[in-house]
């Protein structure tokens, strides 16, 4: 079964960092559960691939509270699973604004994949991965991360770049908490100066 979604308002308590994501998450769960037909997954085809409960298209979740928009959240397309593992799949990739008190963009986080395992609550985005602090100017750039929300730490256990307006680091794999006010790598390979107003 095929949703269509467009814009769809919902109140947030906080937008602080990333657990604006979850709230996200958690509201789409509910978005999707109303479109469902009520079937289950069902396999398709030779390759015995699964086949979504529901796909909602367009997504656009705009969070407010008191008339004041506090994030807003952007996805080609939405499929979820059920089963033993039920996961909400963001394959077409997404992006997600969050606003402070101005309102201004404070924060954005951009992906080519997402994926959510519901049970664990834990969130994976792959391919381009981008978490930008624009009033910072700070630019987390990786090919995979992955949010623990039980721990409120995030992790990348590949590749990943730094950019701030004075410098550019390097590392292999990087470990912070959600809001990324702190973080620390696990290998650093580099370092260098950048000029200013650079990124």
């Amino acid at each position: 079964m095929v949703c269509e979604k467009k814009v769809l308002l919902a109140p947030a308590k906080s937008a602080y960092g990333l657990t604006v994501f979850l709230l996200v998450l958690f509201f789409l769960f509910f978005l999707v559960s109303g479109c469902r037909d009520g079937q289950k997954p069902i396999l398709s085809g030779s390759n015995q691939k699964i086949i979504p409960m529901v796909s909602a298209k367009n997504i656009e979740v705009i969070f407010s509270d008191s008339g004041k928009i506090q994030a807003r959240l952007n996805s080609v397309l939405l499929n979820r699973f059920g089963g033993k593992d039920p996961c909400m799949e963001f394959p077409k990739g997404f992006k997600i604004l969050m606003f402070d008190s101005g309102p201004r963009v404070e924060t954005s986080i951009t992906g080519d994949y997402g994926k959510r395992r519901e049970n664990f609550h834990i969130m994976e985005a792959k391919g381009n991965v981008v978490v930008r602090n624009e009033i910072k100017k700070q630019q987390l750039n990786t090919e995979h991360l992955i949010w623990d929300e039980n721990k409120r730490k995030i992790y990348s256990d590949v590749k990943v770049k730094i950019t701030t307006p004075d410098k550019v680091l390097y590392g292999n794999g990087l470990e912070s908490d959600e809001s990324f006010s702190w973080y620390r790598f696990t290998n650093v390979t580099g370092e260098m100066t950048v000029k200013k107003d650079s990124i």
